[in-house]
């Protein structure tokens, strides 16, 4: 079974709209937790939009569970996740435009720089994932440069339309396969919902769902902890895969 890691940028997103005090993330993350998720993650970016290096202190004093830390691969944010030592590193792709990550890191493109930052985190003792795309070139690489972990971007799963649904989710069950066999733990993320995540959480070899934005969004009708347990029931008890029209995801 998947575990769950719960993003809660979102909560950070409406407390920087009026650039106020609440909410705030940190007691956030405590009801999270409350509701079963077994990890926090947050994305520090580079622009500080929503979370502010503040919550990352507060984050890594007061999360009980693990605190994986999305950055850029950038010199700035290498010496920040240093000196605050999260459970876990999540390398993706950053642009100051975009609203929300748009796509995989492109390892093969940045494998010396990538190289870098990995041995430097791993000086520390923290593990690192790249957030890539389910393709074999940037799974390879990902396994060559040194990462522990990769999370498979859902987006493109999470965006098909019915009839392409099944071909986006052959590539995660084969991405998730060939990781596993580079030596690659696995994670994935992007564009989960309440609608559409129990056939990833039923796919073999994944190790734990990155979700946030369906969830903070739910958790306004619910409350936070509520709709935490709900998600997370959903991954423990994914409903037959008959009820999706699909066969078991999983390659022998």
């Amino acid at each position: 079974m998947a575990s769950l890691g719960v993003n809660i940028d979102h909560i950070a997103n409406v407390r920087q709209a009026r650039q106020t005090v609440e909410p705030d993330p940190v007691t956030m993350a405590l009801l999270a937790e409350l509701g079963g998720a077994d990890g926090i993650t947050i994305h520090l970016r580079e622009d500080r939009r929503h979370i502010q290096e503040r919550d990352l202190r507060l984050l890594r004093e007061t999360v009980r569970t693990r605190l994986n830390l999305e950055m850029a691969a950038t010199k700035e944010m290498l010496s920040i996740a240093l000196k605050y030592h999260p459970d876990m590193v999540t390398l993706v792709p950053e642009r100051r435009e975009e609203v929300t990550t748009e796509g995989g890191l492109d390892v093969v493109s940045q494998q010396s720089e990538l190289k870098t930052i990995i041995q430097n985190l791993h000086s520390e003792s923290i593990p690192v994932s790249l957030f890539v795309d389910p393709i074999s070139t940037q799974l390879e690489t990902s396994s060559h440069v040194g990462a522990d972990w990769v999370e498979l971007h859902t987006g493109a799963y999470a965006e098909a339309a019915f009839g392409s649904q099944k071909y986006q989710l052959s590539r995660l069950v084969e991405a998730s396969f060939r990781s596993k066999n580079l030596g690659l733990r696995v994670n994935a993320g992007h564009g989960l919902t309440y609608q559409n995540v129990e056939a990833v959480a039923r796919i073999d070899g994944i190790e734990e769902l990155n979700i946030g934005h369906t969830i903070i969004a739910r958790s306004l009708a619910v409350g936070l902890k509520e709709a935490v347990h709900e998600m997370k029931e959903l991954i423990k008890n994914p409903r037959n895969e008959e009820c999706f029209g699909l066969s078991k995801f999983s390659i022998a």
